[in-house]
Order: structure tokens, then sequence, then C-alpha cells
């Protein structure tokens, strides 16, 4: 420990020892507990306790009568099981009857403090630090501490009664590693006391008709599963399944999530390789749930990597009833295939769905969920039925917009629930999106644009349903590619195309500015994706499309006018924003983009289409925009003026990696080493020209730490192509250095100053290399309180907060 750190120490346990001080929050002490357990880690708990005899006596201080806090009492706990973790600090404490005092009968347990749920947290975490070796298990058991487990598990705070549960679990698995080791494993007889004083607990929790202790139980078993891999877990099984198989015999079943959880556990672990009857007891389950109950478990089963296929084939059928049902329901085209087809379920169990609308709704978007997981995996069940799941998602968004035809009394049912219903409505176009990865007959593709179609053009679309059609319309898009990849479209999707042009236009006028947004984000998109393409670029420019995105830049809505600045940008890089005398918009003239970006930059008062305006520069120069090759000095020098004075350290962040793809353009990045002296004295010049210096010197001193990261970064690249010998003046000439160091003073100690001016190329490279950019690198990744974080930093604060430092001891960060 640090000297200056025991120095204080017994002040500190004075002041928490006194019931009289504000001792400081919940914050203040976890720090300490942080801090006592990574001393301990890092050394002999027991030497720390000789060597701060105080620690010992605050343990001892916290048994008296009194009228201590929870807070301070649940410290204590806390920090008695940190320093008892270690076997020879355990046995220092025992000799003292200190232990016992704190976790046994005449301690907290029987004092009115227990009441407090802190305290109670208090002593279930001590024990868990405590609970680390053979003497803290013969501790547990003659203190009573295990009855007091058994009893929190059913504790009013949820939280107390979770780390009951988990330590219940500890308390179990240390009980079995010595016992486990080179005995291969062990039958449930031979195991320790402890252990089966345990098992007997939960054993009775399972045959209860109480469904909280069967809970319990249940979770117990599914931490221990999920968190132990010892041998011992295998007899643990054998031991109890046949009491949780017979939990499936009960009306109602108790406790069914937690059942699921279990199986799901125990499927994971190393059980099933020895006890084949685990997938007999998920069947059964399978065959008792409710469809919304065995949904969870019947996608737990697919997705594991090893499971009896006929248990597989069962999980699907459950999982695809459902939208079996809302197959039947509808008028489907002859040929259509069954998603039941091939798979192990009742028929009958087709025709029925939930008769409430928030249970059929629940379980549709459960269902929906859980398929949209399975799709990308490779051990996803085979053959996939792409066909039959997209005529499903394709039926219920067309419940949902009212336009399916029933047929059947089930489908009039669905009709009523559904309609209008945005939850169901996102996921099936969620689901429909991750179809797109798939292939489908040529007729439900069709479909698929048409439905999506309806979607973007209904005015009863709300929002986040528009901003989801719009995500899957793009990814069937992209699916529709031939060949795939390529940029040119099908003719089908070229009609699609053509539509969707049209009903952009109109969302882009729409008075809800989420609308407005996502339809923005979606021509960005298809422009990134098919600006080249000669039927898009015709489309595009015979619309109004490319005219309203230009005049959303003055949107009311910043999150809109950043999103049209993306816009803008993208369709000025495919030159689908057209030029002032162009005959598509012969108004008359107008800003250029550049120009109106620029605007942007400069005068916008939300920092979002600033950002925006940045990012579409920074693209620009590495894309070689036109705008930008005309005269790319002339443009770094407009944006780096606007940048380096923004507000938003955002923005001065991106102007700074645009001035290092400035410079890397300039220098080669590719080529390693350093730049040759003729290029790097012209680079230094064109540099100069645009005050880049200025910007990078004065930013190393942001009080923005990314901003000066970043500077320092495009210093240290350009001293790295800058060789040591190399310099652009005569030898013996010694450039003038001063103007430049004395602004760097001024900006160090955060005063502004006037500007440099223009700079000599000489002097930026003395100064460049006269600076320890290393060292100033190795500051700036260092946390912005790593002095504030410091255990004496935190001992301070504790005393000064009760006055017992003076003024100009405390660290008042």
């Amino acid at each position: 420990m640090d000297p200056e750190c025991a120095r204080l120490l017994p002040a500190l346990c004075a002041v928490l020892a006194d019931p009289r001080q504000p001792v400081a929050d919940d914050t203040c002490l976890e720090k300490l507990l942080d801090w006592f357990k990574a001393v301990t880690e890092a050394g002999s708990s027991l030497l720390l306790l000789q060597e701060n005899p105080c620690l010992v006596e605050l343990l001892f201080h916290v048994l008296k009568p009194q009228d201590l806090s929870s807070r301070i009492l649940s410290f204590a706990l806390r920090l008695a099981g940190t320093f008892a973790a270690q076997e020879n600090c355990f046995q220092y404490l025992q000799q003292g009857e200190l232990l016992p005092g704190l976790f046994g009968e005449h301690g907290p347990l029987g004092a009115a403090a227990w009441a407090a749920p802190t305290v109670r947290s208090g002593w279930i975490q001590g024990l868990r630090s405590l609970a680390q070796h053979p003497s803290a298990l013969l501790f547990l058991a003659d203190s009573g501490a295990v009855d007091t487990i058994f009893s929190l598990q059913g504790d009013p705070s949820l939280f107390v009664a979770s780390a009951a549960g988990q330590l219940l679990v500890h308390v179990l698995d240390l009980a079995m590693r010595g016992p486990a080791k080179g005995h291969g494993r062990l039958q449930a007889q031979d195991w320790p006391a402890c252990a089966q004083r345990i098992v007997c607990h939960l054993e009775d929790c399972l045959c209860s008709e109480a469904a909280p202790r069967v809970t319990q139980a249940l979770h117990v078993l599914t931490t221990a599963f999920g968190h132990c891999h010892g041998l011992w877990t295998q007899g643990l099984w054998v031991q109890l399944s046949p009491l949780v198989a017979r939990l499936l015999e009960k009306d109602p079943m108790p406790a069914p999530h937690a059942l699921v959880e279990l199986l799901l556990s125990v499927a994971r672990s190393s059980v099933p390789s020895s006890n084949p009857g685990l997938w007999e007891t998920a069947a059964q389950t399978l065959s008792r749930l409710s469809p919304m109950q065995a949904g969870p478990l019947a996608a737990g089963i697919l997705k594991l990597q090893d499971c009896p296929q006929a248990l597989r084939t069962q999980a699907f059928g459950v999982l695809l009833r459902p939208l079996a049902c809302v197959l039947e329901a509808t008028a489907q085209a002859p040929g259509t295939p069954g998603l039941l087809e091939g798979a192990a379920g009742d028929p009958m169990a087709v025709d029925m769905l939930p008769p409430s609308k928030s249970a059929c709704v629940g379980l549709l978007c459960s269902t929906l969920a859980h398929l949209e997981l399975l799709q990308p995996l490779p051990q996803r069940p085979s053959p996939w039925p792409q066909a039959p799941l997209l005529a499903a998602a394709v039926t219920i968004l067309r419940f949902c917009n009212g336009s399916a035809a029933p047929s059947s009394e089930v489908g009039g049912r669905l009709c009523a629930m559904l309609v209008g219903c945005v939850r169901v409505q996102r996921a099936a176009l969620d689901f429909l999106g991750v179809l797109s990865q798939g292939l489908g007959p040529r007729e439900l593709v069709t479909q698929v644009f048409a439905v999506l179609l309806e979607y973007l053009m209904s005015p009863d679309s709300s929002p986040t349903v528009l901003k989801k059609a719009f995500q899957a319309t793009l990814r069937w898009l992209l699916s529709s590619a031939v060949p795939p990849g390529c940029c040119d479209l099908e003719p089908r999707a070229q009609l699609v195309l053509r539509e969707l042009l049209a009903v952009l236009q109109k969302r882009l006028c729409s008075p809800c500015w989420e609308v407005r947004d996502s339809g923005l984000e979606f021509l960005t998109q298809m422009t990134r994706r098919w600006g080249g393409q000669a039927g898009f670029r015709q489309t595009l420019l015979a619309s109004e499309v490319p005219k309203l995105a230009s005049q959303l830049l003055q949107d009311p809505e910043s999150y809109v006018r950043a999103s049209a600045v993306a816009a803008a940008g993208q369709l000025s890089s495919q030159g689908l924003l057209a030029a002032p005398s162009s005959p598509e918009h012969p108004a008359g003239p107008q800003k250029t983009p550049l120009e109106e970006l620029l605007l942007v930059l400069t005068t916008d008062s939300e920092g979002f289409p600033r950002r925006a305006a940045m990012r579409v520069f920074t693209e620009w120069l590495r894309d070689g925009h036109m705008a930008v090759a005309e005269d790319r000095e002339r443009f770094m020098a407009r944006v780096l003026q606007a940048a380096s004075g923004d507000l938003d350290w955002e923005v001065r962040v991106q102007g700074l990696e645009l001035a290092l793809i400035f410079l890397q353009q300039l220098l080669g990045a590719r080529s390693p080493g350093a730049a040759p002296p003729g290029a790097l004295a012209q680079a230094l010049r064109a540099l100069c020209r645009v005050q880049l210096f200025e910007f990078a010197f004065r930013s190393l001193f942001d009080c923005d730490r990314p901003v000066a990261q970043k500077s320092c970064d495009l210093l240290l690249f350009l001293r790295a192509k800058a060789a040591p010998s190399s310099s652009p003046q005569e030898a013996g000439d010694s450039p003038d250095v001063a103007p430049v160091e004395a602004a760097l003073q001024r900006w160090r100690a955060g005063e502004q100053g006037q500007p440099l001016g223009e700079l000599a190329p000489e002097a930026v490279l003395a100064v460049l290399r006269s600076m320890d950019l290393e060292a100033l690198r190795d500051t700036l990744a260092e946390s912005s309180d790593h002095v504030e974080r410091s255990p004496q930093s935190l001992l301070q604060d504790v005393l000064a907060a009760v006055g017992v430092l003076g003024d100009n001891e405390a660290d008042c960060y």
C-alpha cells in the first residue's frame, strides 16, 4: 500500500466508524471496496491487516450496538469478505470471533438493520467473496449461513433474491471442486454434506406446490448449469431431472418460462453427451407448453449445434404453426406450399390462434423475431421454407393494412385484430427484409414489392413503419441486381424504382419530419448504390427529387437538414445535382453544391448538419470530387477555416481528418518511410498556404481530448514523412521559430492570441522536431481523471467531505 494512503487510513476508519459523521455517498464506498480488493489481490490480506490494525478495529466497531447507517454496515460486511477470501487471513479473523459476529446469528441477522435490503445484500456479497476455500465451507455450515441463504431466495427485494441464488450456486460449486478432482462423476450420495444439503433443498423446492419456490429452484439450477462446468453437473441432472420432468404433469404447469431457461441451459452444457434423456424432456415440454411459451424453447433448440433431428423438426414445427395458421386463414394461390409440410405437429393446431388481440399480436411478433434470428445461422433448419415464409410475411402485412382476403372465421378474426397494428407491421417488415437474403418464386417477389409499395404510399403508415418499409425495400432491390452484386437492376426492379421515386417525391414533402428524414436516408442509399446506372439516373433526373433534397437543406428540423446534406453530397458525387445552366433546372442562377454545403458549415446553428457537411467534404476529397479537384487548395482553405473555429468538437475532429487525408494525398500515404525532399518541400508550402498548421498546432491544446489526439496523429505522420536531414532551407540558415513557439505557449496557457498568419515551411519543420509529440500522445491516451482516480485522492475526498483535512489538502475534483 502506498505510504500516504497508509497514513490516511486510520482517519478514514475513524470517520466510517463514527455514526455522527455524514459519510460519503455510495459511489465513494464502492470505490473504496474496489481499491481494497485490488490491494488484497496484489498481496497478502493478513499482512495488510497486521500493518494497518485500524481496519480490524473498524470491523470490530461495527459489531457494537449503535446507530450505524445501513450503508456503512453493508460496506463493512463486504470488506470483511474481501479480506477473508485468503485462507490465512480468514483464520486470523476467526480467532477473534469477528466473522461469526458479522455473518452469524448474533450479528446483523438478529438486528434491526437486517430490515434494510442494503444490509442483506452486503451480507450476501461478503459471503460470496469469503467463500473461496475449504475453511469457508465449514464456517458456512457451522454458522447457519446456508439456512439464511435458503430463506433469502424468497426475499422481497429482487436484487437480494437473485444474489442469494447465485451465492447458493457458488457454494455448491466450491463444495464440489475438491471431491470431483480425480474421481470422475461422483454419485449424489457421495457428495460432501454441504452439497447434499443444497441438493435436498432444491428437491424440496421442486416438489413444492408453491410456484415461487419452484421458480427459485429452477433459477438456481439454470445458473449452475450455465456457469459450472465440472463433471458433477451431470450427476446433479441425473438426480433432479425426474423431478423436473414431473413438473410437466402438473396443471397448470408451474414456472414455464423458468423451465424453458433451465432446459436450454442444460442443453448447452456437457450433460446431453452423457444423458440423452434431456431431449425427451425437451420434446415433452414443447408439446405441453402454449405456443407463446414454447417459442423461446423451440428457437433455442434450433440454435444448438448438436441436437436430434426429430427434436429439431418438432421445434421448427412449433415456430411455424402461427404463420401456418395465417396462411390457412386466407385464400392462397393454388400450389402455394404449406408451412407444416414435413414438420411434426398436431394438424389441428394450425387452425388455432390465441383469442385475445394482445396474445395474438405477441405470438406473431415473437415468432417473426425468432425466425429472423434463425435465418442467417448455418445451423438453421434445412430445407429452409423460403417461399412459404415469404407468403406468410406478405399475408401478415396485408392483414395489417386491411387488404387481405380472409377465407375463414379465423381470417375474419385476424383482420379485426391486426388491422393498423404497428407492432406487427414493424416485426413483419424486419422479417421480410431478412428474407431478401434468399431466393423466391417470381410471383412471390412481385407480391413483396407490391406490398412494400402499398406501405410506402399509404397515408396510414406510421413514421417508424415507413422507415422499416424503406429499409426492406432497399434490401430487396439490392437482392434483385443481375448478376448479384452488380449495379444493374432487372426489368421488374426498374419498374419498381420508377414508382419508388414517385413515392419518395411525395414523402419528402411530408409534414412529419421523421418521414422526410427517412426519405432522405433512402435516397442517399439508393444513389450510392445505383447512381451510376443509366436507368436510375434518367428516372431520378426526370423527377423533382433532387430539387426537393436541395430545398430540405433549409428544413426547420436539424436531423432532416443533416440527412439533406448527406443526400446532396451523394447526389453531387454522382453528378445528379444539376448545375445552374442545366436544362433540368433552367430557373436561373443558383449556388453550386459546394457553396450550399459550405453555407451549412458556416451558418447552421445545430451541430448535426455541420458534422454531416464535414463528412461529405471528407468523402469528396477522398474520392476526387470534381468541385474539389478544380482547386483543391482553395477548397481546403475554406473548409479548414470554418472547421477550425467551430464550437462542435466533432466538427473540429473531422476537419483534422480532412487535413490528414489532404496531407496523405500530397505525400503519398502508401509509400513507406520519408518523402522525397522535393515532394516534402512542395507539400509543406501547400499546407502553409491553406493554413493547416495553425489549426493543427492550436488543436494540440484543445480542451476536447479527441481533437488534441487527432492533431497529434496528424503532426506525427508529417514528422515521420520528413527525414531528419530534410529541410527546404539552405544549410546554415536558422529559421525564425519564435512566433510559432510564442503562439504555442499562449495556446497551452489557454489564451487565444492573434493568428499566426503565413508560416515558413522551415519554421514548421523546426518546431515539429523540437516538440515531444510522443509524450503528448501518451498523456492524451490517459483518462482525463487518471490523477483524481488514485486511491490517495479518493481517501482525501472522503476525509475532506467531513472536514478532517484542511482545505488545501482536499482533492476537490
